[in-house]
């Protein structure tokens, strides 16, 4: 009796008990490297618990279940934990929504969680955090800058560095993108990742570049570098040894960032800038070449004006001639031949303008000055060109043309006084045929009988087809499809110029449907603008990650066949993504 009495209080105390049932965080606040501890407590042994889907996050370790009860003072206490290990996968607010449990046919959720995620920090290793006590594994991604204080257009150099010692790498993928706000940029390609030798704090270790990058500072003052962060696939090794005395290793994965970078940009000086400088830093040669100097009127001329050397070649205008007025100029052509490397751009770029003389004569070109920021002495520069003549051969002279042509206006010669009058006459009878009755008469009665059946049929025919607003949406879609990934289907059997063709193709589609500029394209930006125009969470997804390969396949082997399916892949989200963005 008294076992069955216990027994009643136990249940009679476990209805009478209020569920709790709650989510706490470690943290609300964290950096993209590091990771978050999250429990799932309830003060009664619920069933059927079903855990968030923990959107923006990846699961590292977990769950793991505690269970606890105690009985004091007649009282009794219990409590159920499932534990998780969370790594963020973005940038930005994420909220952790709500978990659920089932208790007495009553169903208890917890509440949704809020937390910030931050660029990546810089962080401590724990000793305590690696496997088995090793204690020697480096791993540490470096952005090294080739100047912090650079002029205004001057070029410099962002070398991304992974570091590694003790530690095996798997593979890794971009978690955030650094971002050159107020740069001008452009990546240098890698051919192939090659493994060297190198020191890192004094310690002898391995590392390998991973992206290089040219920036140009378009504004002066302090200038920020978003950091690069990657998700790094790594194998640990531990003191355990198998069966053969290899020491054996676990799969694992860490996330580091380069950290960000501040550029303070000096302004260029404002004493001795010449007027006419159009903002041309480095080194320069400025030549102004006629194609000929002897011409015919009416026969066209080139004048060609160039600069060539290094510098920010691509980022400042070329001074334009001034020619006498009967010379007649038309707009030029711009042509440039660039090179870009880690040392900054080079070479020539030149504006080609054709001339036309009116008029017999010599006219003289005037010298053009060039001005530019010599970076190597800290000063400005000019280059004045030689003084162009152009002799006009043959052709009227400007003043007897003027002459000329008003003569003529009042001047008749007496050979031409009778000329209007026509010394042969035609006869016309006066009698005309009477309209009705007549081919045309007839031809335009029965005309709208004609024309009417051929507009109501047409009529409905384009009725019809702007009725199929699917089909339209469709042939629309894979004309635009079509257009973007031309490029890349000519470079199908080329597996590297197919994949920088594809990517183009991707952020060019990019920039015409959400008007956005090549460096506002990170990955959350390019998902938040997509998903805030009605575009499917999948097929962002899916966009995301095709550009995200199309930088990683051109390193990797690739067969024929898997080229044809990424580009089948990409027809098909580009077309689903037009449908989609309204």
């Amino acid at each position: 009796m008294k076992r069955f009495l216990i027994l009643f209080l136990f249940t009679f105390q476990g209805l009478l008990a209020q569920v709790q049932f709650e989510a706490r965080v470690s943290k609300n606040t964290l950096g993209l490297n590091e990771r978050l501890r999250i429990d799932f407590i309830m003060n009664v042994d619920g069933d059927n618990f079903e855990q968030p889907n923990f959107e923006g996050f990846k699961i590292v370790a977990g769950p793991s279940q505690q269970i606890s009860q105690s009985w004091i003072n007649g009282r009794s206490s219990f409590q159920k934990i499932y534990s998780y290990i969370l790594q963020p996968d973005k940038k930005g607010n994420v909220t952790i929504r709500q978990a659920a449990i089932e208790f007495n046919g009553q169903i208890y959720k917890t509440s949704p969680i809020k937390i910030v995620v931050t660029n990546a920090v810089a962080q401590e290793r724990d000793p305590n955090d690696r496997p088995q006590g090793q204690g020697s594994e480096t791993l540490n991604l470096v952005a090294e800058i080739s100047k912090t204080n650079p002029y205004l257009n001057e070029p410099i150099t962002v070398v991304y560095k992974l570091y590694f010692n003790n530690i095996g790498v798997t593979g890794f993928k971009e978690l955030a993108k650094p971002k050159y706000n107020d740069f001008w940029n452009q990546n240098i390609d890698i051919k192939q990742l090659s493994i060297e030798e190198g020191t890192f704090q004094g310690q002898r270790c391995y590392f390998v570049i991973l992206k290089k990058t040219i920036l140009y500072p378009q504004k002066s003052g302090k200038l920020t570098i978003e950091p690069l962060s990657l998700d790094i696939g790594v194998q640990l090794p531990t003191n355990r040894r198998d069966m053969f005395g290899q020491q054996i290793v676990v799969d694992d994965n860490k996330v580091v960032s380069a950290g960000a970078k501040t550029i303070n940009v000096r302004p260029l000086p404002e004493t001795g800038k010449p007027e006419g400088f159009s903002g041309a830093v480095g080194k320069f040669n400025f030549v102004v070449t006629p194609s000929k100097t002897s011409v015919k009127s009416g026969e066209g001329l080139d004048l060609i004006v160039s600069a060539n050397g290094t510098g920010n070649m691509k980022l400042f205008t070329l001074p334009k001639p001034v020619v006498p007025n009967a010379l007649e100029m038309y707009d030029p052509v711009h042509d440039e031949k660039i090179t870009t490397s880690l040392a900054g751009m080079s070479g020539r770029i030149s504006d080609k303008y054709t001339i036309v003389p009116q008029y017999k004569g010599k006219y003289i070109i005037k010298p053009m000055q060039f001005s530019y920021f010599d970076l190597s002495t800290g000063s400005y520069k000019t280059i004045t060109s030689q003084e162009i003549a152009i002799d006009v051969l043959d052709g009227p002279m400007q003043a007897e043309a003027n002459s000329t042509a008003s003569a003529a206006k009042n001047i008749i010669s007496k050979t031409d006084q009778f000329k209007y009058i026509k010394s042969r006459t035609t006869l016309v009878s006066v009698e005309k045929d009477d309209f009705y009755g007549s081919d045309l008469y007839y031809a335009l009665l029965l005309s709208p009988f004609i024309i009417l059946p051929i507009i109501i049929i047409a009529k409905k025919k384009k009725e019809a087809i702007d009725g199929d607003v699917a089909g339209n949406r469709i042939k629309m879609n894979n004309k635009l499809a079509k257009k973007y990934l031309s490029e890349a289907k000519k470079q199908l059997n080329n597996k590297e110029p197919f994949y920088i063709a594809l990517e183009k193709a991707m952020h060019n589609f990019l920039k015409a449907k959400l008007h956005i500029e090549t460096s506002e394209m990170s990955k959350d930006n390019i998902r938040e603008l997509l998903l805030s125009r009605n575009a499917n969470p999948e097929s962002v997804q899916s966009f995301i990650n095709l550009t995200e390969n199309c930088e990683f396949a051109r390193y990797a082997p690739a067969s024929s066949a898997s080229i044809q399916q990424d580009f089948d892949k990409a027809v098909l989200i580009i077309s689903e993504l037009e449908k989609q963005i309204v």
